[in-house]
């Protein structure tokens, strides 16, 4: 029995299929959103979003950008996700809380997503060998 890669993370899947996926889609909804070709032109808008999508899958160096900035926004979105439950958290329905114990929760939340994000990066080792420690701040 021969072992295959599986398919979402063959180089094939995530070089040509995901990067036409998303493109496609997204100059589909813009051009449904904006109406630039008029009104009930849906066969148009997806003709024109497939031919920009297959551009995009032939050219390397613009589908590599594509390929290359999904990670990023991939974690900046989850990072953004937890920023806004905290604020919803902060912000919500808290009538009775006054506005300085808001502000002061927003941004001991906000220096703790900072924190962590730091940490998981392992950022934080590099801020703090080069603030605390005289070898790598001199």
């Amino acid at each position: 029995m021969a072992l295959t890669a599986p398919i979402f993370i063959s180089p094939f899947f995530l070089d040509y299929i995901l990067p036409f996926v998303l493109v496609f889609t997204l100059i589909f909804a813009i051009l449904q959103k904006t109406k630039i070709l008029g009104d009930e032109k849906k066969q148009i808008d997806a003709i024109i979003a497939l031919v920009i999508g297959i551009i995009l899958i032939s050219f390397p160096f613009a589908r590599d950008i594509v390929v290359k900035l999904m990670p990023f926004l991939a974690v900046s979105v989850a990072i953004l996700l937890v920023f806004m439950l905290l604020y919803g958290f902060v912000y919500g329905k808290t009538d009775k809380m006054q506005n300085g114990i808001k502000i002061a929760l927003l941004i001991i939340g906000s220096l703790g997503l900072i924190t962590v994000v730091l940490i998981i990066t392992g950022a934080w080792d590099y801020l703090y060998s080069m603030l605390f420690e005289r070898a790598a701040g001199s």
